[in-house]
């Protein structure tokens, strides 16, 4: 009889008992089910698209307490042990097989709540993607030490309703609808703000009158700054102890506590960014969001929703009151106010009149003149008369798009743009006094020399911020500049005389209102090759324009027949939403269309497009190679067929990863082409 071999010497000697020991005890497979509602539909955490639905598990007696809905929970699931969340306990099952108990109840706390999880399913519908992907965005990790805190009670507060209406006393159209909202109405508005708002107040207010009807509110802002400035209005209006503020940058700790105190239904506003927009706030009542248009609302990460797409779909689902504010208005906004869902809060055009005054250099033959080269130079005499003006009143905020020092330079003789010798890249100087550089390769090249004529000198025919400032220092010697911009942006200013040079989206807020406005490099603005660039150019400038204080100047160089030019003189941003929104429709472009791009290797887009059960009218624009050696196309489909769109690529994405077939990106009404 042969001898039993021996076994083989461990390597790590007592791992195999450490982590036998660490493992968390598994339930009994014969432990009885529990008694009442012993079925657990569970979504597991898995990024395969033809597993994205609900999946039945066996609730163990020892577990029934805990496995409530929304709670975490730990599941075999594919010979893996993968969490997951509860979404509902049933009594009984369609599987017709013996059902797999659940593992273990991770966290109890029911973080997902029902209406929660039906906009996941719904959102992930809408844009093609999983309810695993979607649920990333809604839910915060766990911090297991935070969870087994309390969360403070909410701090009783008297609301004084007068106040939170005359914060809105300058826009007749806003009264009926906070009526109708502090009596627990569902009004639906389009806000165009006046130049110089304290729009945080007004959001503030009407927050507050929800909570006055005894209901909540989400509330959602472009970026940290504008968390900011709503917080402390919040602060004034309401007091500490009725809100929250969730950001993404505020550490898994603190967010995960704020949320906690939400789905707790300890506090009921809820002020954020983008994934603010998916709180569990109980008894909503508003879902508000400002400046709609900055792509900030739309996240980077897959199924790439919009922040406004989440908070309409809230609005819907659970017949609550909308807000849409900024400066500017988008097409999708108006598009709300054509179809009748929304309506419109505008201040009267005398108060328009008196807030602010609009002007472009060179517009009339008498500015042409007194400077000839008005059109040509890029700050011509009237802007240094802006400049010199508001200086004696305040400070004076200029707008260039373009951050850093010279982002690009060119041959000073034939205007051939500088590259580098090593490899090709574009060539910058980032300071002062410092050699042009590569910006791909870093590179420096002190003797550069111009391939095309040999000459040597160099020019800049787009500057940055920081030239900008650097110019206007030498120009007003006496005045402090500061510069805001990139990794340096400023938060606020002092109401005393200063020249504040900034790019798009990192304007200092003046207390009291900048004494002037000036656009520079307006064609660079409109110079993108992108589906909104109109659009986008008239909300950056109108977001500056909005920093001036009452009865400031604003002073925007470009060529004055412009339209987005001419809407900002006659500071009409309805009008121009209205006319970009006709020239869409006849071009069947979003919103009088859906579209969505496919993405990925060209042998795979081939096969995606193999795949797509066309809905009726589409079209197939493409494929177009791309840069980095993808393919990507587009199909656009008339807007009645937008669902049908979405559900049949979302069927491509299943079929895909069943076949385990090279995967694609596919986004659903891209912000930008």
């Amino acid at each position: 009889m042969a001898e039993r071999p021996q076994p083989l010497p461990e390597t790590l000697p007592g791992l195999r008992e450490t982590v036998g020991a660490r493992r968390p005890p598994r339930v009994a497979t014969s432990e009885p089910r529990a008694e009442r509602d012993p079925v657990a539909r569970v979504l597991v955490d898995t990024p395969l698209a033809h597993l994205d639905r609900p999946f039945d598990y066996a609730v163990p007696a020892s577990l029934a307490d805990d496995a409530v809905p929304g709670a975490r929970v730990k599941v075999r699931f594919a010979g893996k042990s993968l969490a997951g969340f509860v979404v509902a306990r049933a009594a009984d099952t369609a599987h017709t097989g013996t059902l797999t108990p659940l593992q273990r109840v991770v966290s109890p706390e029911p973080v997902l709540v029902p209406a929660v999880a039906e906009l996941v399913g719904l959102l992930a519908e809408r844009y093609a993607g999983t309810r695993s992907d979607v649920l990333r965005l809604a839910v915060p990790p766990r911090h297991a030490t935070t969870e087994k805190q309390p969360s403070p009670a909410e701090v009783l507060v008297e609301i004084d309703d007068s106040a939170a209406r005359s914060a809105w006393s300058a826009y007749p159209a806003a009264d009926p609808f906070l009526a109708h909202l502090a009596g627990g109405g569902m009004p639906r508005a389009v806000w165009s703000a006046l130049p110089g708002e304290d729009w945080p107040r007004l959001m503030a207010s009407a927050a507050a009158l929800t909570l006055a009807g005894g209901r909540g509110s989400v509330l959602v802002v472009p970026d940290r700054r504008d968390v900011a400035r709503l917080d402390t209005a919040l602060r004034a209006t309401l007091g500490d102890g009725h809100h929250v503020v969730l950001t993404a940058g505020a550490g898994p700790a603190r967010r995960y506590r704020e949320f906690l105190a939400v789905a707790r239904g300890t506090r009921r506003i809820v002020v954020g960014t983008r994934a603010a927009a998916f709180a569990p706030v109980h008894d909503l009542g508003l879902v508000a969001i400002w400046d709609d248009g900055d792509d900030l609302h739309a996240e980077p990460r897959a199924p790439y929703p919009h922040a406004r797409e989440v908070l309409l779909t809230r609005a819907h689902l659970e017949d609550t009151a909308a807000l849409l504010g900024g400066f500017a208005r988008t097409v999708e906004a108006e598009q709300l106010l054509g179809s009748g869902w929304a309506h419109e809060i505008a201040p009267p055009r005398e108060a328009l009149r008196d807030a602010v005054t609009v002007s472009i250099t060179g517009a009339t033959d008498i500015q042409l003149d007194r400077d000839p080269l008005a059109r040509a130079t890029r700050m011509p005499k009237q802007v240094h008369d802006a400049v010199a003006s508001g200086l004696e009143r305040g400070p004076v905020l200029l707008q260039t798009p373009r951050r850093g020092y010279a982002p690009s330079l060119a041959c000073e003789r034939c205007r051939t743009p500088a590259r580098c010798t090593v490899c090709t890249g574009p060539l910058a100087v980032v300071g002062p006094a410092v050699p042009p550089g590569c910006r791909w390769c870093g590179a420096v090249d002190e003797a550069w020399a111009c391939a095309v004529c040999g000459h040597r000198g160099l020019r800049a025919p787009v500057v940055g911020e920081r030239r900008t400032a650097e110019e206007l220092g030498r120009a007003f010697p006496s005045i402090p500049v500061v510069a805001s911009g990139g990794d340096h942006v400023v938060e606020s200013v002092p109401p005393r005389p200063a020249i504040v040079v900034a790019t798009p989206g990192a304007e200092p807020v003046a207390e009291g209102g900048y004494a002037a406005v000036v656009l520079l490099d307006t064609w660079l603005a409109l110079a993108r090759p992108d589906l909104r660039t109109e659009e986008e150019a008239l909300r950056r400038w109108l977001g500056a324009a909005g920093l001036a204080g009452p009865g400031a100047s604003v002073v925007a160089v470009g060529e004055p027949s412009h339209p987005a030019l001419q809407a900002l003189v006659r500071w009409d941003p309805a009008g121009f939403a209205r006319r970009e929104a006709a020239t869409r429709s006849e071009a069947h472009l979003p919103p009088a269309s859906r579209l969505a791009t496919i993405t990925g290797d060209p042998g795979a887009v081939d096969d995606a497009l193999t795949l797509l059960d066309r809905p009726p009218g589409t079209e197939v624009l493409g494929p177009v190679e791309l840069d980095d050696g993808e393919s990507r196309l587009v199909v656009r489909v008339p807007r009645a067929q937008g669902s049908a769109l979405s559900r049949a690529l979302g069927e491509v994405q299943r079929v895909r990863s069943a076949r385990k077939l090279d995967p694609v990106r596919i986004q659903v009404d891209p912000v930008s082409l």
